[in-house]
Order: structure tokens, then sequence, then C-alpha cells
């Protein structure tokens, strides 16, 4: 039996469902340049409405400094969610007091409505238990589905959970499975791959590693601190690549693995030619996972961008959309978010 409630365990049917979402997408131009937050979500929001529930979402976006429209959701996000949903969403001009109320008991069964930024409010940051509680006061229970969150404790995260019923969504569901599986209770040996560029933003992470993997491999910038304090780059290298003996060497480890987790690239692969280790590391990695001989969950910004210019991003078993939340998984620390949802 899982830890945490799911979508499984409640009827939705009449029911307002306040879904916390991550809609803080990437913009350019005026527009939102990567859907991929607003893909993950639909399922959540899709499932809930087909049911009969009342959808009512919830996010940040960005970090603004009270109510600015640069930070709107209604203008950039609100469209981008309707086109990727192909239904229409209602919008609420704020996610507390007349506004929100009235807009919520407009809802009929099925029907969706986002809310304003909660972070134009700056109790939402300060998990203020009086706006914890009026956000609550909106719906009968609350669904979780941004993992990307979870380390925070903020009112629409950890704070509003003190008030309602909580459940994870479909995406928080698929994170935490896949965290599970790869780390907490994994089919063994494991391996870890960790990569990027600075040795110091990730000391608490391999600490976690090395009591918890069975193999750790350390590529990119941070490998090089490594090396260097073995005098193995003389003064005047530089290294920005594995080389073919540790491809080889890596995908030797690979075959006798039966888990991976993997943070980081291993060289520079925004340049040719030092995107080759990366490469060809992913994709036997991929090809293992695609033969069902692998587990592999990966996750943090440059994995993902690395992994997508491998051609990879669909062949693994997992790739996390989390950026901070999974790294602070993987340093071993509590998540509010995830806490609150086994409460």
């Amino acid at each position: 039996m899982s830890a945490f409630k799911t979508l499984d365990d409640v009827d939705v049917r009449g029911k307002t469902v306040l879904v916390r979402g991550d809609l803080n997408v990437p913009v350019e131009d005026g527009r939102v340049s990567d859907t991929t937050r607003l893909d993950r979500l639909a399922p959540t929001i899709d499932e809930i409405a087909d049911k009969g529930g009342r959808v009512v979402l919830l996010s940040h976006f960005g970090r603004p400094k009270g109510v600015t429209l640069e930070f709107s959701l209604k203008t950039i996000v609100l469209p981008a969610l309707e086109e990727v949903l192909e239904r229409p969403v209602a919008f609420a001009e704020d996610c507390v007091g007349p506004q929100a109320e009235a807009a919520v008991k407009a809802l009929k069964d099925g029907q969706i409505l986002l809310l304003e930024n909660v972070r134009f409010h700056p109790e939402e940051e300060k998990n203020d238990p009086a706006f914890a509680k009026a956000l609550a006061a909106l719906g009968d229970l609350y669904v979780n589905d941004a993992f990307s969150a979870a380390h925070r404790a903020h009112a629409s995260t950890e704070g509003i959970t003190h008030h309602l019923p909580a459940y994870a969504g479909r995406l928080m569901q698929a994170e935490l499975e896949a965290l599970s599986a790869a780390l907490e209770a994994p089919k063994r040996p494991v391996l870890a791959i960790v990569g990027g560029a600075k040795i110091s933003t990730k000391l608490d992470l391999l600490g976690n590693l090395v009591a918890k993997v069975d193999r750790l491999v350390l590529g990119g910038g941070m490998a090089n601190t490594f090396l260097a304090a073995n005098a193995a780059i003389p003064a005047d290298a530089m290294l920005l690549d594995i080389g073919p003996k540790s491809v080889a060497n890596l995908k030797a480890l690979l075959a006798e693995t039966e888990t991976v987790v993997w943070n980081g690239p291993l060289g520079v692969f925004e340049k040719r030619p030092f995107d080759a280790g990366t490469v060809a590391v992913a994709r036997a990695a991929a090809d293992l996972t695609q033969a069902g001989k692998l587990l592999t969950v990966a996750g943090g910004g440059d994995t993902v961008a690395a992994l997508a210019h491998a051609g990879v991003e669909d062949r693994f078993s997992y790739i996390s959309s989390a950026g901070g939340a999974f790294l602070e998984w993987l340093e071993g620390k509590d998540l509010p978010g995830v806490a609150a949802l086994k409460r």
C-alpha cells in the first residue's frame, strides 16, 4: 500500500477539487516556449473533469513582488493551458477573496477554473495559516500535482493540507513511484551518474548517494576537481568531455546494472564535439531500458536538456520535470509538499 493517497482513493464527482499544479513555465516573446509542465499536468485535470469534478487550479508563476501584470497567469499561461487541454478554462482575478469565491461558486461539474498567481500574496511563501485556510475554504479536497514545488513549505503546498483531505495527482504519483523505484526500494546494483559544472553545489547529493548506490560515476566539470586533486590534469589543459575509454567503461557498467539514477551531463554537451560522451552513454542506457534490462530515472534542468539533445527523452523509464525538488530528493531531504500527503 502506498504511503500517500491518489485519485484512485477518492470520488471526485460533484466535488470542488483544488489542484496545485506547476504552471511556472518558460516564456519567450510573450508566449510559453515550452509546454512540458502543462502537458504533464493535463492528465490529472482531464481525469478529474471527466469524472465530474470541478477543477480549481492553483499555481505560482515567477517571483513577483506584489501584483504585477507581467506575472499574471491570465495573459500568457491561460491561453497555452486551454490549447493543451483543448477545453475552456475560466479565470478568477484573485486566488482568495470575493472574486475567487464567486468564480468557484459559478463552476459546474466537469468545468475548470484557474485562479490568479498565488504569489501575488506574500502570505503564500510565508506559509501563513490564515491564507492557507482561505485557500482551503474554496474546495472540498486538495490534489497536489506539483512535485517540482514540493521542496517548498508554502501555503498552497503544505499549509492547505492541514484543512483538507490531500491526494497526489497523477504526475506527483508518477514522480514518487519512479523515485522510490530508483533509490528507496531499487533493484540492485544501482549506478548513479552525477555530472554538472560545480561540485560545490552537489556535496550533499554525493554524500547521500554514496550510502545508497553500489557505483558512483562522476563526470562533467565536477570530475575535474577530483582529477586535478590527483594531478591528472596538466596545468595548461582543459577537459570538456569524457573520452572513448570512459564511454566504453560506462557502457560495460550499464550492462551489469539494474537501476540508474542520472543527474548532470558528462561534458559540455551544448558544444560539439564535446557532446559525444553524454550522447553515447545516454543512448546506451536508453537501449537497455527499451530492452527491459534497465530502470533509468533522470532529472535536473541540464540533464533533461542533455537527454533531449541525445534524442532519448522518451526512452528512459522516467525523466523528472522537477529541478530543485529532484535535487533535494537526491540529497535525502524531506520534501514538505510530499510529507504533507503522508499525514
